[in-house]
């Protein structure tokens, strides 16, 4: 599998199929590796907890579980509109910066 993903944490990305497709998310984390992503509020889990100490709260907590990343599309953050990228080089203080691009027509929004 690719290591390199489309989306990083912190973008606002939409689930394309699935239980839970159409609902929206941060992205929490990712997992280059695996090709995976964690998004706030998108494929809740229960997860059963022992406990380990004397006194401790054992139970039930629901927690947020991994997704592939070919299933969640980025959201322009100009237009609102899930998107698929591109990629544009700009030269800053010398420097070749690397964005990534809204490949909506009406919008092409760089952001980074």
């Amino acid at each position: 599998m690719s290591e390199k993903l489309h989306v990083r944490s912190g973008d606002e990305v939409v689930v394309i199929n699935g239980k839970y497709r159409g609902k929206r998310g941060e992205v929490l984390e990712c997992s280059p590796k695996e090709g995976k992503v964690i998004v706030k509020g998108v494929n809740i889990v229960t997860k059963h907890i022992k406990p380990r100490k004397m006194g401790e709260q054992g139970g039930m907590i629901k927690a947020e579980s991994a997704l592939y990343a070919c299933k969640v599309q980025l959201i322009c953050p100009k237009c609102h509109r899930p998107t698929r990228t591109g990629h544009s080089f700009k030269t800053e203080k010398g420097k070749q910066v690397k964005y990534r691009q809204c490949k909506h027509a009406d919008c092409r929004h760089e952001f980074e």
